[in-house]
């Protein structure tokens, strides 16, 4: 068996054990502490909303126990197990021009994948959602759902594919820079249109009709020197009772979303305190570096991707034969494997960006108004209020939320 082979196998196996491992330490520690409603949230969240949270933490970490063996197994059976190779083969009978057969061994290699993990989705949805009160997605929505992605991703993923295929083919040794650029092209591309074009084929979208919100959160944007296309209510009830909101687009095109199950439940000055901390990640520019990092991680993930196409071990490692569309496929299953350990980082980084971002929000808004939003968030949500210390340092975007009402409690004491 080739090096590389062996420690691709070493490193996926490891992930997998790590995976599994703190996967066990969240359903542990959540349930040691499914008795008792910490002290902090004592008088807001009751042990009945607590142990609900609890249970639905540990339900969603036994389907993911599952999820993560299910990915080592596809990985494998693509990669050292010969998938990619039976694929390639049984699409070359067709006779198609090398950048058309590329293009659908990619694509049905993909289609592949996430039809196997199809299943667990599904059980998601219909049982863990819905067990616990939080499903509303029909089968004919989640159908109807399945069918655009579908579609949308063939179009688009397709074009960005076979685009990319035929630099790896046509355009000499400097094709990741040129496929680099059609990538950042692209993105763009998507970011601008996805408000206006493709998200509303998915939801409706109503501007803000409550006219005291709507002059508090434009008097805030004033403040914060922030321009959008408009503050918009979305039918996230539709599909689901859990509450949010967010920001899309880019330029002059970017807009303010909230889920119609967040304004029903919260106050108007608590909108404003969760609105006040998203515009600090656009003020503090936290999306313009995460998009810088991104696109240079894109950049180096391409290079790479240039160097190991002219390599033959890449190939022979997985036994495969050389080609754009083998090296790209074997890419994306195998890459994952040598970055999963980089995973602890980006989410530290993530988790200050937030502490940055409440910061400026307690300058903006009041910080008690965003401690009774992220109480009733978590209490809405389900969010368990007692993880795991080493899952949440390895995995959370978002603090904990006993640190993060700690640190909220000490600015609203300080202001």
């Amino acid at each position: 068996m080739h090096w590389f082979t062996i420690l691709f196998i070493f490193l996926l196996v490891g992930a997998t054990f790590i995976r599994s491992w703190l996967n066990q330490r969240q359903i542990t520690a959540v349930r040691r502490h499914r008795r008792q409603v910490p002290t902090v949230f004592a008088g807001q969240i009751d042990l009945q909303a607590h142990q609900k949270a609890a249970d639905y933490t540990m339900a969603r970490a036994r389907v993911d126990r599952w999820d993560t063996l299910l990915d080592t197994a596809v990985v494998l059976l693509l990669t050292v197990g010969g998938g990619i190779r039976m694929i390639d083969q049984a699409w070359s009978s067709a006779g198609l021009a090398p950048q058309w057969h590329g293009t659908l061994v990619v694509i049905s290699t993909i289609m592949l994948a996430s039809l196997v993990s199809l299943p667990l989705s599904i059980w998601r949805t219909f049982g863990i959602e819905a067990l616990f009160g939080f499903n509303r997605t029909t089968p004919g929505l989640y159908v109807a759902d399945l069918a655009k992605t579908l579609v949308l991703s063939l179009l688009l993923g397709g074009a960005l594919v076979l685009a990319v295929l035929y630099l790896m083919q046509q355009a000499g040794v400097l094709w990741w820079l040129y496929a680099w650029i059609v990538w950042v092209g692209f993105t763009v591309l998507m970011t601008w249109a996805w408000p206006t074009l493709i998200a509303p084929l998915f939801n409706t979208f109503t501007p803000l009709a409550d006219e005291a919100l709507r002059e508090r959160t434009e008097a805030l944007l004033t403040r914060c020197g922030f321009a959008s296309k408009g503050i918009f209510v979305m039918d996230g009830s539709r599909r689901s009772a859990h509450g949010n909101a967010y920001f899309t687009g880019v330029g002059r095109n970017k807009r303010i979303v909230f889920f119609d199950t967040l304004v029903e439940r919260l106050q108007a000055p608590e909108v404003e305190a969760v609105l006040a901390h998203e515009l600090g990640h656009f003020r503090l520019h936290h999306v313009r570096r995460r998009l810088i990092l991104s696109l240079l991680a894109g950049l180096g993930g391409l290079g790479l991707l240039g160097v190991l196409a002219r390599w033959p071990d890449f190939y022979g490692a997985f036994g495969v034969a050389p080609s754009a569309h083998a090296a790209l496929l074997l890419f994306m299953f195998v890459l994952p494997a040598f970055t999963f350990f980089l995973t602890p980082l980006g989410a530290r980084w993530s988790r200050r960006h937030e502490f940055e971002a409440d910061e400026f929000a307690s300058r903006h808004a009041d910080p008690r108004r965003l401690i009774d939003a992220l109480v009733k968030l978590y209490r809405d949500n389900a969010t368990t209020l007692t993880p795991d210390r080493l899952h949440s340092a390895f995995y959370d975007s978002h603090p904990p939320a006993l640190a993060r009402i700690a640190r909220l409690q000490q600015l609203a004491d300080g202001a």
